[in-house]
């Protein structure tokens, strides 16, 4: 049995967060520089040689950015960190390359590493695009000769040979990512670290990075730990996943499945909830309204392969003849995309409801839905009555479409259409041609 090229053993990282109260009860974190140190012992022997009994009072406390995490990474793999920001995963790439020592663990790997933490990291503002390939390739861990046979690559990757000799202070922000990309790009490690480099540029230059980064991962071979808050990217790029939280490993799994818990847990619970405060002017009026997955679970994110279900709780007080409610959905630029009526399907329904509290519930279908963010308004009326109860915008959900290959995919809806090709092979055509 192969060793795993990348073995993480219990690692763990703490900061210690110093906090003060000076002399004259001012309070504040005090910050990790050189010229903080050097202020902080001037001042320490200030207050000695003044025998101040006010000096500098000092608190300290313990920042646990990682504790004991634990997972392997076999050889050829592309694995993705997937967790919110502060769970630990760019304190976990910079320990894995070698910037920042941990307070305890050890890594092991076994094979040449590359890492892009930051895109143009090594980049310098007074040189040439040309001289910077050379540069930041030094930088990367490329070697001159390896750097020469890349070159021409590398610049039509990039797509800036008309200003190779421009200094690159001169380029736009978009020319300099792609440039810095196309460098980090084209290296040729055994273990390749990313972190978050998709979250650059437009979303050509995006479409190209994840083209690119799937070459990389699949094709060649080559051992990949990715870290992006896209998950359409991780969903498409990835195998595994390694689902971080404060600081934790929590899951390790098929990319999909650790996909699925990170939203289930980090998404916003109060967006997928309203509640209502009791109204006795109404003769009905809802109490509360939620979004949940199929198994009950209220959450706020979604992949577009499953159904939504909105739970509708309302209070009758006193009854009035057909009344129905109805709900619509919208997006953030205020179109609306969907309005039911519980009338369409369900007509039973419109008869007097009698006083108490109702639960109602709507299922939207899996992929009908285009992946973006949506706001939730519902209402109920009564045919003769006019508007009983109204609540605009009172929870939102949000889409991700984990097959598309990129979550940008423009549109309204989710629907994925069928495609069907009929081709002539090349031979019939030239024989046709030859008659």
């Amino acid at each position: 049995m192969t060793r795993p090229i990348i073995s993480v053993d219990k690692i763990s990282k703490r900061y210690v967060l110093r906090h003060g109260i000076d002399a004259g009860g001012t309070r504040g974190m005090a910050h990790f520089s050189i010229r903080n140190a050097l202020s902080e012992a001037a001042a320490s022997a200030f207050n000695s040689l003044r025998r101040n009994p006010q000096a500098v009072r000092r608190k300290t406390s313990d920042f646990w950015a990682l504790r004991d995490a634990e997972f392997e990474v076999e050889r050829g793999k592309v694995v993705g960190l997937i967790g919110r920001n502060g769970a630990g995963k760019s304190t976990l790439l910079k320990i894995m390359s070698r910037i920042v020592d941990p307070t305890s663990g050890s890594i092991h790997m076994r094979g040449r590493l590359a890492s892009l933490l930051e895109v143009g990291t090594g980049f310098h503002l007074d040189l040439s695009g040309r001289e910077n390939i050379y540069l930041n390739g030094a930088i990367l861990g490329m070697k001159r000769a390896e750097i020469a046979r890349k070159f021409d690559e590398i610049v039509a990757f990039s797509e800036v040979e008309k200003f190779l000799d421009t200094p690159v202070k001169r380029y736009s922000s978009g020319m300099f990512v792609r440039l810095a990309f196309a460098v980090a790009a084209h290296l040729e490690p055994e273990i390749l670290i990313i972190d978050e480099v998709l979250a650059v540029g437009d979303y050509a230059f995006q479409k190209k990075c994840l083209g690119k980064m799937r070459e990389v991962a699949t094709g060649e071979g080559r051992t990949v730990l990715f870290v992006s808050h896209n998950m359409g990217a991780l969903a498409q790029l990835c195998d595994d996943g390694v689902l971080l939280q404060d600081g934790r490993v929590t899951e390790i799994g098929p990319v999909q499945d650790v996909i699925k818990s990170y939203m289930n847990a980090s998404s916003d619970h109060g967006a997928a909830n309203a509640e209502f405060a009791d109204d006795p002017a109404k003769p009905g009026q809802f109490r509360k309204v939620e979004v949940l997955h199929a198994d009950g679970g209220r959450a706020a994110d979604f992949t577009c392969d499953e159904p939504i279900v909105l739970r509708m709780t309302y209070e009758v007080r006193r009854p009035i003849a057909q009344t129905y409610l109805t709900f619509y959905v919208q997006n953030m630029e205020g179109t609306r995309v969907l309005h039911s009526d519980m009338r369409d399907l369900t007509p039973e329904h419109i008869e007097a409801l009698e006083p108490g509290v109702h639960v109602f519930e709507a299922v939207i279908p899996p992929r009908l839905l285009g992946a973006t963010s949506y706001l939730v308004t519902v209402g109920s009326s009564g045919s003769f009555h006019g508007v009983i109860d109204h609540h605009y915008d009172c929870c939102e959900f949000t889409l991700r479409d984990l097959n598309s290959r990129s979550q940008s995919r423009p549109g309204v809806l989710g629907i994925q259409i069928p495609w069907s090709r009929d081709s002539t092979p090349a031979a019939a055509v030239e024989a046709g041609a030859g008659r």
